[in-house]
């Protein structure tokens, strides 16, 4: 049986979660008003997951997310506005320690409760597997900064390999990265680690409504050497910047004017998430030769982007997968591995090193 703790000041919002999960046989629930509530109930009910507001009385949910990654580590989703004011703080909320987060549902919540509900469900069930530790993601990337340093200060012949031979990679190639539960702070890692004259472009697809995309992506730029932007037009790919995805639409590679060119796509309704991982892989191999690809398969539940990065490899691409230990969902990453598809399977604190490693 699954504890669940929902968190909320509002009693609709409550009302419309705890009916969710008692139609599910394998959840007991529990409510808290606010975040000095959910801390007691943290002690008496101790929940497996909990949902949880930010915008609270008494104790908001930065606050309580806080304490309960101190005193109580377990697995927080976090139910956010889908404003900027709402997505600013849903990101800090990933930073310290939230493993994902869902969309607070808009206009009367009875309206969208058939919609939403399975896909609530799913995601709560995800995040309760989650294995949460202390400043996780802190410790990451404090962790894959100063083996990054140590990387570069070793001599050429000690440092690490991670491919099962010498690798060979163009000077003009494209990094393809997927990332989905999970994905902002790990992008955080990997992406505040490379130089700002990194050689080559980077393109993500990160699983967000369009309102979270914009600020993830400035706030990306504020933490990186390299300039981060949100692909919202056609933008032509320049080494040494980093291409997010807009929400709720698609991020593909095409070419315009004989320039390699980002564009933001309408949704394919064939594809589950967005930005689709899948959809700008193929795009990618349409314009240029697999052997100039790289792709990156991190964090995150489903399996977008396995079949296309697998497809990738096999045509003489390089790919690398998150490896099960540092990852928050092993789902897409997983899945590639399953495939046999990764060349790499490298946990988040050396995937930067070995990017820079490909590159050098």
């Amino acid at each position: 049986m699954i504890r669940l703790l929902i968190v909320d000041d509002s009693a609709l919002m409550r009302r419309f979660l705890g009916r969710i999960f008692e139609a599910e046989a394998d959840f007991e629930t529990a409510s808290a008003r606010d975040g000095a509530e959910a801390l007691k109930a943290m002690h008496e009910f101790r929940p497996h997951v909990v949902t949880m507001d930010i915008a609270m009385p008494n104790m908001d949910g930065l606050a309580c997310l806080d304490r309960i990654m101190v005193e109580h580590p377990c697995p927080v989703v976090m139910v956010s506005a889908l404003t900027e004011h709402g997505a600013n703080e849903t990101l800090r909320a990933l930073q310290m320690g939230a493993v994902d987060f869902i969309p607070k549902p808009q206009g009367t919540v009875s309206l969208h409760s058939d919609e939403l509900a399975p896909l609530i469900v799913e995601r709560i069930r995800a995040a309760a597997s989650v294995k949460v530790r202390t400043s996780r993601r802190l410790a990451d990337r404090v962790r894959f900064r100063s083996e990054v340093q140590a990387l570069h200060s070793m001599p050429t012949r000690s440092r690490t390999r991670f491919s099962r031979g010498e690798t060979h990679l163009p000077n003009d190639c494209v990094v393809l990265i997927g990332a989905s539960t999970g994905g902002p702070p790990a992008l955080d890692a990997v992406l505040s680690a490379l130089p700002g004259g990194f050689g080559w472009p980077i393109v993500v697809a990160q699983h967000m409504p369009a309102s979270f995309t914009g600020p993830l992506s400035r706030r990306l730029d504020k933490l990186c050497a390299l300039s981060v932007v949100e692909v919202t037009g056609p933008i032509a790919v320049e080494a040494g910047c980093v291409y997010i995805g807009r929400g709720d639409a698609d991020v593909l590679l095409t070419r315009r004017n004989k320039a390699l060119t980002a564009i933001s796509a309408p949704s394919d309704p064939e594809h589950r998430w967005h930005p689709s991982v899948d959809r700008l892989v193929r795009s990618a191999m349409d314009h240029i030769p697999a052997e100039r690809l790289i792709g990156l398969l991190m964090t995150g539940m489903g399996n977008d982007g396995a079949a296309s990065m697998a497809e990738l490899r096999e045509l003489g691409g390089h790919t690398i997968a998150e490896a099960k230990k540092s990852a928050v969902v092993w789902g897409m990453p997983g899945e590639l591995v399953k495939l046999g598809g990764a060349a790499d399977v490298v946990e988040l604190a050396n995937i930067g090193g070995r990017l820079l490693e490909l590159a050098r």
